[in-house]
């Protein structure tokens, strides 16, 4: 007897009590840890992505342009590229010269750029996850990946979620989604932490809140 046929035999004998071959399978996995707040959830995503050395910033939506024009100073950006449907006034303030995201526009080109902002689609609490899935005010994947510093600002509560179960329910699967857990960071055998490797080295994050969600939070 092969290796194949006793392997497919083990298969056969496991499956002997299932009925039918399309047997829903039931899933008892829990879709959420724990009954927490709204508030308890943003300040949970807070934690989880300053525990991955994720940057995390708050401001109200009024603040925002000033916020986003303050880091870019402060890390000292010249150029920011733009993906197409950032909302434009997110950046009336910053000094840095905008860069609009072009298709025909080499990874060398990218690599040139200090910044890029961006939107996103879900953020993930007890991940401390942010998922990106193309859509206009985020951009293509790879403009989140070349350049070496990320801005991702996320509505808050609106795009944030306490679970995975959870975040995948507002994902479409067939858009190219990219989950990003702080900056991009690996280790060799001797867990020796390099960083900047697949991804930007630096990831800040602004949970953006309008004023009376500022306001019942403090």
């Amino acid at each position: 007897m092969s290796s194949r046929e006793r392997i497919l035999g083990r298969v056969r004998r496991a499956l002997s009590d299932v009925s039918g071959e399309d047997a829903p399978i039931e899933r008892t996995y829990l879709r959420e840890h724990g009954d927490r707040s709204i508030e308890e959830t943003v300040e949970l995503l807070a934690e989880n992505l300053a525990d991955y050395r994720a940057i995390v910033h708050r401001c109200t939506t009024a603040d925002l342009p000033a916020t986003l024009a303050g880091m870019l100073a402060a890390r000292g950006a010249k150029t920011v590229l733009v993906p197409p449907g950032l909302e434009p006034s997110w950046l009336t303030e910053a000094g840095a010269e905008q860069v609009p995201d072009r298709a025909e526009s080499t990874p060398h080109e990218l690599d040139r750029v200090d910044s890029v902002v961006t939107a996103c689609a879900v953020a993930i609490a007890e991940t401390g996850t942010i998922v990106l899935d193309g859509s206009p005010d985020q951009g293509r994947r790879r403009i989140t990946l070349v350049p070496d510093h990320h801005i991702c600002v996320v509505r808050v509560p609106d795009q944030v979620v306490s679970s995975v179960p959870q975040g995948l329910e507002r994902l479409d699967p067939v858009r190219p989604l990219t989950w990003i857990s702080g900056p991009s960071a690996t280790s060799d055998i001797e867990l020796d932490r390099v960083e900047g490797v697949h991804g930007p080295r630096t990831l800040e994050v602004v949970l953006v809140a309008d004023q009376a969600s500022a306001e019942v939070n403090s």
